[in-house]
């Protein structure tokens, strides 16, 4: 099995912020967190944040405004990935296999329509209620682990791709671990 981070690693840039952007077109009165957004992401690739700061700063207004959602939240997050699946680096494809993993610090929701459209099977992300608007449990730096061996007990990573030292603690778990910038790809293990 090869296993994958997402953003910057084979989606290009932050899906999580694109996505934000791309509702906040929708949803205007939104682009107030844009600051509080942008710093959280920063303050996440510098492994200054862990999951409850981000509970705590956002969780009330994702659950007042997903419990107050008159849309189809399924159909916006179809709409954004056939505006952004192009976003998928072409590497991807070219060594794609049938049974890679995908696991991200993304929401599950946006990250299961993605690994659908491109025929991954097995995906595992941030988990959140799109019903209630709660997350449930962050799946980023030390926690992959847990959200790995709770799938696969037995699972040996052939190659992992990341694009981040945050994903250094599924190192152990890989015979290869390759960083990926951009487009370049580096062998690091």
């Amino acid at each position: 099995m090869n296993a994958y981070d997402f953003d910057d690693t084979i989606y290009k840039g932050d899906s999580s912020l694109h996505f934000f952007l791309f509702y906040v077109k929708r949803k205007p009165g939104l682009i107030r967190y844009l600051p509080k957004v942008l710093s959280i992401l920063r303050d996440y690739h510098k492994e200054k944040i862990v999951f409850d700061d981000i509970i705590n700063q956002f969780g009330h207004i994702f659950e007042e405004h997903f419990q107050n959602m008159t849309e189809d939240f399924d159909a916006v997050v179809k709409e954004f990935w056939d505006k952004n699946e192009k976003r998928i680096k072409p590497f991807y494809k070219e060594i794609q296999k049938e049974d890679d993993l995908i696991i991200t610090a993304s929401p599950n929701f946006m990250a299961q329509e993605i690994c659908r459209r491109l025929g991954i099977k097995h995906c595992l992300g941030t988990e959140f209620d799109v019903k209630t608007g709660k997350f449930i449990r962050g799946c980023f730096r030390e926690k992959k682990i847990d959200f790995f061996l709770e799938a696969f007990p037995d699972g040996q990573i052939d190659d992992f791709y990341t694009d981040s030292m945050n994903d250094k603690f599924l190192f152990p778990y890989a015979k290869r671990v390759f960083l990926v910038k951009g487009n370049e790809i580096t062998q690091i293990k």
